[in-house]
């Protein structure tokens, strides 16, 4: 797959991925599913290397959902283990790297050796200034926003804010990703072409960008034309071609 020159100066600043495909891959190889977990990181580890290298500013994994509890107890344990050994393994290089690491979703759900693994990683690389890795971790959308509306609910009863006064902004504030932009690139592996309750809030004006390709296949060639498919592509946010200018890449 021969690659153009991206733009730098139109890099999406957020991209965000659905790594979808590790069980299937394995199975297709006649390996079982945790076979496939294990070899999907080796695709993290280098999609991370390259989103630094370029430019991207933000990356967000869905590492795992609020559903995904719902798996075989054996293979989430498996996770789990798996999580808790990768952070271990890799925060001297996410240092190296200058990643800071970022984790949204439920993190009490998570197990207690996860939750502390996790937080000294966050310690660990919070004073770097490159890439910020997020983990959406037990993460769901519509967990996020009930959240977010439970909260803002308890400020009105509490005479803290008008409800009348309620507007996108609040809104973004009460959520788990209120520190991040909204991504501009959403790419989801492995041939499923819908968002399964991933930052549905937050992918309102998101490019989407669907590849039949399982995630431990999706090494730097296979991103990299992710985000030149993107720069192909024209966003209006609801004006018209002829309204938008070359410099022109955000919502106002």
């Amino acid at each position: 797959m021969q690659l153009e020159p991206l733009d730098k100066a139109t890099l999406p600043k957020h991209i965000a991925i659905i790594m979808d495909g590790n069980g299937r891959w394995a199975k297709e190889r006649g390996q079982d599913r945790i076979y496939g977990h294990h070899e999907g990181v080796l695709s993290v580890r280098e999609v991370v290397s390259v989103a630094g290298e370029i430019g991207i500013e933000y990356l967000t994994l869905y590492a795992f959902s609020t559903e995904n509890w719902n798996r075989p107890k054996a293979e989430v344990d498996a996770l789990m283990e798996l999580l808790v050994a990768t952070i271990r393994q890799e925060v001297d290089e996410l240092n190296r790297r200058n990643v800071r690491l970022h984790v949204i979703g439920d993190f009490a759900a998570l197990p207690q050796l996860c939750q502390q693994e996790m937080q000294e990683a966050i310690d660990l690389t919070n004073k770097n200034n490159g890439l910020n890795l997020i983990l959406a971790l037990s993460y769901s959308a519509k967990w996020e926003m009930i959240n977010a509306i439970k909260s803002i609910a308890q400020q009105a009863l509490d005479g803290k804010i008008n409800p009348n006064e309620i507007s996108d902004e609040l809104f973004h504030q009460h959520l788990c990703t209120h520190q991040f932009p909204d991504p501009e690139l959403m790419i989801r592996t492995s041939g499923e072409c819908r968002i399964s309750n991933f930052l549905l809030y937050q992918l309102a004006y998101s490019e989407l960008y669907f590849t039949p390709i399982h995630w431990p296949d999706f090494r730097r060639e296979q991103f990299l034309h992710a985000i030149a498919n993107y720069q192909q592509r024209e966003r209006r946010f609801g004006k018209t071609s002829e309204q938008i200018q070359p410099s022109e890449h955000a919502p106002k």
